[in-house]
C-alpha cells in the first residue's frame, strides 16, 4: 500500500509543477508585442513594452527557481530524503511533539536557506532593474531574523498543540486542534495590523488636513465609522503602491501605503478607500473567515481519518510510523484538493473585488476610482492581458480591463 501512496504523492507532485507551467506557458502566449487597443490611454507604448520585458523576465526566472524546487522534491522523495531527517531527529529525541518541531524546523530552514538566493536575486537584481526595488540589505536581513521569529513561536506553538491533542485524545484531536485554528483565525485578522505589522513596517495615524478631511466626510456620509487610518511606510520596501482593509469590529483598520499617497490625487485615494469601506459592507473580510474555518475544519476532519495509517510515514521511506512524516504525507495528498479550493476562494475574492468596486462607484464615483486602478497598473507594470486560465487558477482580483469594463456598467 505504500508503494501506491508513494506513487500517487509523485504523481501529485509532477501534476502541480506541469500544469503551473502550462498555465505560465498560456499566459506567455497570449502577449502581444504592440499595444493592444483596449490598453490605449492606460499605458504608452513604451511603458507598455517594460510592462512585457517585467513579465518575461519574472517568467523565466520563475522556470528557473520552480524547476529548482521541483527536481529537490523529487529527489527527497525517491532517495528517502525525508525518512533520513526522521532518523536524525530519533537519534536525538523520542518526545513527540519534539521530533515533529525539530523534523518541520529542520525542512523549514533548509528550505529557506535553498531558497534566499533567488529571493536575493529576485529582491536586489530583478525589482531593482525595474525601478521597484527599495529594500536595503539590512531590511532584507532584518526581515529573515524577524520571519525566523516569528515562525518558531507561532508555528512551533501551534504544531505543539496539534501534537498534543493528538497524544492526548486520539481520534478527536481533530475538533480540538479545529477550536484553536479557529480561535487563531479569528485573532489573527484582528490584530494583524496592530500586533504583526508593526514589527516589519511603521504605521502612523493620517494627519488631519485635505485628505483626512474629505475621507472623514466620506465616512459620516455611508455611516462608516473609522477611528483607525494609517499611513504605512511601502516605501520602504518597494515603489508599488497598495491599501488594504483590516480587522473586524473597533479593530477594524484602513492602511494606505505611502506611496499610494504620493501618486494620487485626493479624489483617487477617497475612491480607493471606498472600495475598502465596500469590502467591510458588504461582509467579505467575515465571509472569508467563515469559509477558512470550514476548510480548516474539514481538513482537519479528513486528515483524522488517515493520519494512523503507518503507509503514509513508509511512503517517505520512514522505517517507523510518527505524526510528523504522516502530516506531511497528508499535507502532499490533500494539495489536489486544497488546489479546487485555493480556485474556488479566488473566484468568489474576485467577485467581492467588483463589488467593492462597484460600492465605490455608486457611494462616491466611479471616474477617480477607474484613474487610480490605471495608475496602480501602470506603476507596478501589471498584465493587462492575461489568459483567463491563468486568471481561473491564480488571480485573485480580476485583471485591470474587467474591473474598468464593470465599472462602466455600475
Amino acid at each position: 500500500m505504500e508503494h501506491k501512496i508513494f506513487l500517487i504523492i509523485v504523481s501529485i507532485t509532477i501534476f502541480d509543477y506541469v500544469l503551473d507551467h502550462f498555465l505560465d506557458y498560456l499566459n506567455m502566449k497570449n502577449w502581444s508585442s504592440e499595444l493592444p487597443k483596449e490598453a490605449e490611454g492606460i499605458y504608452d507604448s513604451e511603458k507598455y513594452k517594460k510592462s512585457q520585458e517585467y513579465y518575461k523576465v519574472n517568467h523565466r526566472f520563475s522556470l528557473i527557481t520552480t524547476t529548482f524546487s521541483f527536481a529537490i522534491m523529487l529527489l527527497m522523495l525517491f532517495f528517502n530524503g525525508f525518512a533520513y531527517i526522521d532518523l536524525w531527529v530519533r537519534s536525538y529525541t523520542s518526545q513527540p511533539i519534539a521530533m515533529a518541531l525539530l523534523f518541520f524546523g529542520i525542512i523549514g530552514i533548509a528550505s529557506d536557506i535553498i531558497g534566499t538566493p533567488f529571493s536575493i536575486y529576485k529582491t536586489f537584481v530583478i525589482e531593482q532593474k525595474f525601478g521597484f526595488n527599495k529594500t536595503t540589505v539590512k531590511t532584507f536581513i532584518l526581515d529573515k531574523i524577524k520571519g525566523y521569529l516569528l515562525g518558531a513561536i507561532i508555528g512551533s506553538a501551534l504544531l505543539s498543540v496539534i501534537v498534543w491533542f493528538y497524544q492526548s485524545t486520539g481520534v478527536y484531536f481533530w475538533i480540538y486542534c479545529w477550536a484553536v485554528m479557529i480561535v487563531f483565525m479569528i485573532f489573527a485578522t484582528m490584530f494583524y495590523a496592530s500586533v504583526i505589522l508593526p514589527l516589519f513596517n511603521k504605521l502612523k495615524p493620517m494627519e488631519q488636513g485635505e485628505l483626512r478631511n474629505a475621507i472623514e466626510e466620506y465616512c459620516r456620509k455611508v455611516d462608516f465609522k473609522l477611528d483607525n487610518l494609517f499611513i504605512m511606510d511601502g516605501s520602504k520596501r518597494s515603489s508599488k503602491a497598495n491599501a488594504f482593509f483590516s480587522g473586524l469590529g473597533s479593530k477594524k483598520k484602513i492602511v494606505l501605503f505611502d506611496t499610494l499617497i504620493e501618486k494620487h490625487t485626493t479624489d483617487e485615494l477617497v475612491a480607493v478607500l471606498a472600495h475598502e469601506v465596500g469590502h467591510y459592507k458588504k461582509k467579505h473580510t467575515l465571509q472569508s473567515i467563515i469559509i477558512s474555518v470550514l476548510q480548516s475544519g474539514l481538513m482537519l476532519y479528513i486528515m483524522s481519518l488517515l493520519i494512523n495509517n503507518p503507509d503514509l510515514s513508509k511512503a517517505l521511506g520512514a522505517q517507523q510510523s510518527s505524526f510528523h512524516t504522516g502530516i506531511l504525507a497528508f499535507g502532499i495528498l490533500y494539495g489536489p484538493l486544497s488546489e479546487i479550493f485555493g480556485i474556488g476562494m479566488n473566484i468568489l475574492s474576485r467577485k467581492n473585488e467588483f463589488e467593492a468596486d462597484a460600492y465605490a462607484a455608486e457611494t462616491y464615483t466611479a471616474q477617480p476610482l477607474k484613474t487610480a486602478l490605471k495608475k496602480l497598473s501602470v506603476d507596478s507594470l501589471s498584465n493587462l492581458k492575461p489568459h483567463p486560465a491563468y486568471v481561473f487558477v491564480h488571480y485573485s482580483h480580476p485583471p485591470l480591463l474587467e474591473r474598468l469594463k464593470h465599472l462602466d456598467k455600475v
